[in-house]
């Protein structure tokens, strides 16, 4: 997908031998990158718990980068509808297939066209706000309008942003992050974010067949856990949905049409397992959370050529999946 050097783009090729050193220290393991951009928007203004100042919610200022197939972009998506922010934060989708120029916009069609910027590809994003940025250009992006800047590039806070800093505006108090629950919620996403949302890459970008043992044992032994606890309650904490619920979700939205054959996740298929499946179609279900769902962007961007996983490019046919019924 490329990366940023000092403001220069660098295709796949010419970053390979830095990929290689990368994987050969990690003992053929996938380490997934940190993001650099790490401000809050807040209600008043103030900093939040990194970053710097000044990013004050106001509807209209603020602009979400996204991309369908991308599950980290996804919670945004459905924080976005869910939260009824929808009037508040524009939103630019990317076209949901990545090419040497990393993220890119399809101005041919309408639905990938970027109207804010008329950008052509992410990180010319990234160099507008950093002119000298070096690292991975990914989505979501939460951007600035009024300051011409990068907010987050934090899936995980933009979300937290979106439960709580525009409610004011919105008038919608729901909360999917209470106090109450903040620990478990966390102690519950670590969990999650590690075997599962993390653990069907390190299987399917897994370079040696130990390290591809390591986390598709993991992953499976989670989702036994959770199909346990859903057999006792409705949501992962009890219930009521939190955020440990939505950051769940985009994970087992793409697991059948796309984790089960790309990434070699197959010692079961999702619908395999009754009480996750019955819990899906319950958030699923929920108002707008459908509208952020494309399974079969998903089936062909998981099943997409590769020279490591997929050479051919054969696209596997769509498996039946209940929970959009």
């Amino acid at each position: 997908m490329g990366k940023l050097i000092e403001g220069r783009w660098l295709t796949d090729d010419q970053l390979r031998e830095w990929e290689e050193k990368q994987y050969s220290e990690a003992n053929g393991r996938f380490v997934r990158g940190v993001a650099k951009f790490r401000n809050w928007v807040t209600a008043t203004g103030e900093a939040g718990s990194s970053g710097e100042a000044g990013f004050k919610a106001e509807a209209g200022r603020y602009h979400l980068f996204a991309a369908l197939n991308c599950p980290w972009a996804h919670r945004t998506l459905i924080y976005r509808k869910v939260k009824g922010l929808e009037n508040v934060v524009g939103l630019s989708l990317v076209a949901p297939l990545r090419t040497e120029q990393g993220w890119v916009f399809d101005n041919t069609e309408e639905r990938f066209t970027d109207n804010l910027l008329g950008l052509e590809a992410m990180h010319q994003l990234y160099v507008k706000s950093n002119p000298d940025f070096t690292g991975r250009v990914t989505v979501p992006v939460l951007w600035d309008k009024k300051t011409q800047t990068i907010v987050s590039n934090e899936s995980s806070e933009i979300i937290r942003m979106f439960n709580s800093a525009f409610n004011d505006i919105t008038g919608d108090t729901r909360d999917f992050y209470p106090e109450a629950l903040a620990k478990e919620i966390d102690d519950t996403n670590d969990w999650i974010f590690n075997t599962v949302n993390n653990g069907v890459y390190k299987s399917g970008f897994a370079r040696t067949q130990d390290a591809y043992d390591e986390a598709v044992t993991a992953l499976f032994a989670s989702l036994e856990e959770i199909e346990a606890r859903l057999g006792k309650q409705a949501f992962l904490l009890g219930d009521a949905i939190t955020e440990a619920d939505w950051r769940l979700l985009p994970t087992l939205v793409r697991f059948d049409v796309g984790y089960f054959t790309a990434f070699k996740c197959n010692l079961k298929a999702l619908r395999d397992y009754p009480n996750i499946s019955a819990y899906l179609k319950t958030l699923v279900q929920q108002p707008g959370v459908k509208d952020t769902i494309d399974l079969d962007v998903y089936r062909r961007g998981y099943n997409s050529k590769s020279p490591l996983r997929n050479p051919h490019g054969i696209v596997p046919v769509a498996p039946y999946v209940s929970f959009l019924d």
